[in-house]
């Protein structure tokens, strides 16, 4: 392939992948949404983010499940309490690695990571 070519391939594929996401911010403001559609939207991010991050909590460690469960359970008591978005993260990976460190995990310094 040319130069050319692969420039217009590149140029082609971000307009493909920015217009959708830039087309709502235009078109939002002229359009009306029922309560219920509106409602829908936003509570559709939180089920797509909890979908994606639950299978993660069993599948963190085979030999120890508990400590991905112990994580989600801080999360999701932190997040109930109203705590930001940050805290509730910084907590969830704080339990995990206390729980790493606690039963028999040690810091592998030729890899970084903690090994059991």
């Amino acid at each position: 392939m040319k130069s050319r070519e692969i420039f217009l391939l590149i140029f082609g594929m971000a307009a493909v992948t920015y217009l959708p996401r830039a087309l709502p911010v235009f078109i939002m403001d002229k359009i009306k949404i029922s309560k219920k559609a509106d409602r829908f939207l936003k509570l559709l991010s939180y089920s797509a983010m909890s979908a994606l991050i639950f299978p993660g909590i069993f599948s963190i460690d085979s030999a120890y499940p508990f400590f991905g469960i112990a994580g989600g359970i801080t999360a999701t008591l932190l997040a109930l309490k109203k705590r930001p978005l940050i805290v509730c993260v910084l907590s969830a990976v704080a339990v995990n690695c206390g729980f790493y460190l606690v039963f028999g995990g040690v810091i592998d310094q030729t890899k970084n990571s903690i090994v059991v």
